[in-house]
């Protein structure tokens, strides 16, 4: 079977390069990684997708193989390397798919109203949304999620399992657990904690700002994340007339490494109606 073609390269930008890969032929699919990843944390989505799709993945300033600008990687410059790196490619016409951090670079993209973007997934992410801000009827679901993720996060931690893994994957897949570490050993050197907290200060629209985003949205949530509520990516849906709410059961923060098949049917169902 001939595999789809796939090409590698390098953006300059003013203080860092981007590494990209291209992978497939037709309408342009572009991933937005997580903190925990790099352009490698797509490989179940873009062996399925380039048959059909040009993939795009990347890996985002300070993440191995990208180089790291002075002082570290700012979240506030994600959205304008992505338009820059969507220039560079002429993509035209393109989707973009992010997961967690990839959120924050991809709803400031969308917030521009680019042109070409057809569809945004945002997989257990609201990105610079700030998830306080959603309607008073969600907050008691809010409240009861962050009350479980603090001691399930540091049990995690005390156990060894990686917490946009979960104890699921890490009990039911456990070579899957290890690979997401190996990815995210790539990024050793980066300082995790104050990228978090520079993202978690981005954190500064609110909920119904997505409308300005001028293409559909998917938020795509996982039931057993813990590091994301998955109850404010259905809120946001719910306040965002161009916005629908799907969910991954039994799944961790990183459903799309740990449940890919159904990730991936999720996805496409929803592409397949933003042509």
């Amino acid at each position: 079977m001939k595999q789809p073609p796939r090409t590698r390269g390098t953006l300059d930008r003013p203080d860092c390069t981007l590494h990209y890969e291209v992978t497939g032929e037709g309408p342009a699919i572009v991933f937005a990684h997580g903190l925990g990843g790099n352009h490698m944390s797509w490989y179940q989505q873009v062996a399925h997708f380039a048959p059909k799709h040009t993939c795009v993945t990347f890996a985002h300033r300070g993440f191995f193989p990208s180089t790291m600008p002075p002082g570290g990687p700012d979240p506030a410059a994600y959205a304008a390397d992505l338009a820059a790196l969507v220039a560079h490619l002429r993509l035209g016409d393109h989707r973009i798919v992010a997961q967690s951090m990839g959120g924050w670079t991809s709803v400031e993209y969308a917030l521009t109203k680019p042109a070409g973007l057809k569809a945004i997934v945002l997989a257990a992410t609201t990105g610079t949304l700030n998830p306080k801000g959603i309607p008073a009827e969600y907050l008691p679901r809010l409240a009861a999620w962050e009350a479980e993720s603090g001691p399930a996060l540091a049990g995690f931690a005390a156990a060894g399992i990686h917490p946009a893994g979960g104890a699921r994957m890490a009990a039911e897949q456990p070579a899957m657990h290890l690979l997401y570490k190996h990815i995210d050993d790539q990024n050793a050197t980066l300082d995790k904690n104050a990228l978090r907290m520079k993202l978690m200060h981005g954190r500064t629209r609110a909920p119904g700002e997505l409308a300005g985003a001028a293409c559909p949205v998917l938020m795509l949530a996982n039931d057993e994340d813990m590091v994301i509520p998955p109850v404010a990516l259905e809120a946001v849906a719910a306040v965002n007339a161009n916005a629908s709410f799907a969910h991954i059961p039994a799944a961790g923060h990183s459903g799309y490494f740990e449940r890919p098949a159904l990730f991936n049917s999720i996805v496409e169902s929803f592409l397949s109606g933003t042509v």
